[in-house]
């Protein structure tokens, strides 16, 4: 019996929309909700996109966006795009011959812009190369780039104004008959994005692409980012997401899955439950948890580790926990495996027992799970 029908109170019911395929990933209808990040690195660099395309498909990226502002950055796409088994998003601005070249370069999906790619027939153009090399379209609305006309209409930047630019690029697809497209109503301003996203969600069945734009750096972005995005989710809006920080892509999807993991729409990798500390604890918390996060990295399977600083709370989120660690007195704590106590350890023990243990959980977790698939074969 699961936890949410246990629990129903944690249930997130997902607006439906129909799916898409970007790649080799579905985006929409009841497909995970995917993690997106967009590389930073000069385009026609291809060693050092690639390398930032890996990093960020192994830390768990299941799309990586890319920057095509001229002809040469889509010769070099298709070098890039040879070399990596992410598939590849090419990000289009001003020119709409940079997303022919994208899609004839082999490029998973075309983000355009409405407000700077051009007029209609240059958008049909598009579509034409699109639907020629089987790549998708976002439709990707931006409050700070809005169309003039909407401008003057609306006199600033508004949910109606963006929700309206979608629509009308909505429509050019559709008209051409191009379906294969999802959509995104951008802003920096948390509120302004999440009023958008309610009214383009409520207006069109299209996969959505969340994200709050320019959200700010590491810290800052992050929790922006978990608020505007954290309530979408909550709402049941989203197909993909991709958290902008002024940092490295590699922890844009780091951030991503912690949201979806905080919500239980996503789930990978361990999800330390960790107490802030306090006077209280028998061990350092904050340094365990620390050298913990970087030791399990490497980790994918979905799995919960409580490291908790003394019995007030340890115990009772240990009972909930895959493997946990609760501070006690005399230099040790109690292990705790499957939510029991298993044995005491001393706490310049800790850290590479726990690393054991987790990595021994991840290794049964894996080969029962291999089981199950082989039996239901």
């Amino acid at each position: 019996m699961s936890l949410n029908h246990v629990r129903p109170w944690r249930n997130i019911y997902r607006r439906k929309s129909r799916q898409i395929m970007v790649g080799n990933v579905p985006v929409g209808g009841d497909a995970p909700i995917s993690v997106q990040t967009m590389t930073n690195t000069l385009t026609t660099d291809v060693a050092a996109t690639v390398a930032q395309v890996d990093a960020a498909a192994e830390a768990g990226a299941d799309l990586v966006r890319v920057s095509v502002p001229d002809e040469a950055s889509s010769k070099a796409l298709k070098e890039i795009i040879k070399e990596v088994a992410v598939p590849i998003v090419a990000d289009i601005h001003f020119h709409y011959k940079r997303g022919i070249e994208a899609a004839e370069a082999g490029a998973a999906c075309l983000r355009i812009n409405p407000g700077n790619i051009g007029d209609e027939t240059r958008v049909k153009e598009v579509i034409k190369a699109a639907r020629d090399h089987d790549c998708s379209i976002r439709i990707g609305v931006n409050a700070g780039s809005l169309e003039r006309h909407l401008l003057e209409k609306y006199g600033e930047p508004c949910p109606e104004a963006m929700v309206e630019s979608g629509l009308e690029h909505i429509r050019i697809l559709e008209d051409n008959d191009f379906h294969n497209f999802k959509i995104s109503v951008k802003a920096s301003d948390v509120f302004l994005s999440a009023a958008a996203y309610q009214g383009i969600a409520e207006a069109t069945d299209a996969p959505i692409h969340l994200g709050i734009t320019e959200a700010g750096g590491l810290v800052s972005g992050t929790i922006k980012s978990a608020i505007g995005l954290g309530n979408l989710l909550w709402m049941g809006i989203g197909d993909t997401i991709r958290v902008s920080l002024s940092a490295d892509p590699v922890e844009e999807v780091k951030v991503g899955y912690e949201i979806l993991k905080s919500l239980g729409l996503r789930h990978r990798g361990v999800n330390i439950i960790s107490c802030p500390s306090c006077a209280r604890q028998g061990f350092d918390v904050i340094k365990t948890v620390e050298a913990l996060e970087k030791r399990l990295e490497h980790i994918k399977t979905p799995m919960s580790l409580s490291i908790i600083g003394c019995v007030v709370n340890g115990p009772g989120e240990a009972l909930m926990t895959d493997v946990g660690f609760t501070g006690g007195g005399a230099g040790s704590g109690m292990v705790y495996l499957a939510g029991k106590q298993s044995h005491k350890l001393s706490n310049d023990q800790m850290i590479d027992h726990i690393v054991e243990q987790v990595e021994a959980k991840a290794e049964q977790i894996e080969a029962e799970k291999a089981a199950s698939d082989q039996a239901a074969e």
